[in-house]
């Protein structure tokens, strides 16, 4: 279910969905044959203004699934209008800065993204331009990217399936006539 804040701004109805913590698992492939299983933390917050601000952390996964090391920390925020166009500022720590424009779908969850300009710093890698897909389904939150460089059309790198996080103290709210001591809960 999407929950709507109530001083959410009107404009950015359209994409309560996004709102929240999420975490999960997704494959990225860098570079040709360059491929690993990655975890990830989002998080879409408001604070009553016309845009959502976006935190994206993701780091390497072992086969075990444990932490290898980190891959790529995104921050931006995002907007849509009237007419349901979606624009995103986004700067990642490789040095790259970033304008995407895109869409809203009809009717369902879904926001189709592309670059509309890109800067990067001398140290960054090379890059120019990508597509994002982000869609709701069934209460996850899953996305896919495409990159392209100079040498390399637009191609899939990386995509991930994330769940929502939920807060215990969201439970807790909930649960009423609790006895004291937690153990006669159980008896």
């Amino acid at each position: 279910m999407i929950e709507i804040p109530s001083d959410l701004a009107p404009d950015l109805v359209p994409l309560a969905f996004l709102l929240g913590n999420w975490t999960g698992a997704g494959v990225a492939e860098f570079t040709e044959g360059d491929k690993c299983n990655f975890g990830q933390e989002v998080t879409f917050t408001h604070d009553g203004r016309d845009f959502l601000e976006y935190f994206s952390h993701t780091w390497e996964l072992d086969a075990e699934g444990k932490k290898v090391r980190p891959l790529e920390t995104e921050t931006g925020y995002w907007r849509v209008d009237k007419e349901r166009k979606v624009e995103v500022v986004m700067i990642r720590d490789q040095g790259i800065a970033e304008v995407w424009y895109g869409e809203l779908a009809e009717k369902k969850p879904q926001i189709d993204l592309a670059t509309d300009a890109v800067a990067r710093t001398a140290a960054a890698d090379e890059y120019t331009g990508g597509k994002r897909l982000y869609g709701y389904v069934n209460g996850d939150l899953m996305w896919v990217g495409e990159k392209a460089t100079p040498g390399k059309p637009l191609r899939p790198y990386m995509s991930a399936h994330l769940k929502k996080v939920v807060d215990p103290k969201e439970w807790a709210k909930d649960v009423v006539d609790l006895p004291d001591d937690g153990i006669a809960f159980f008896r």
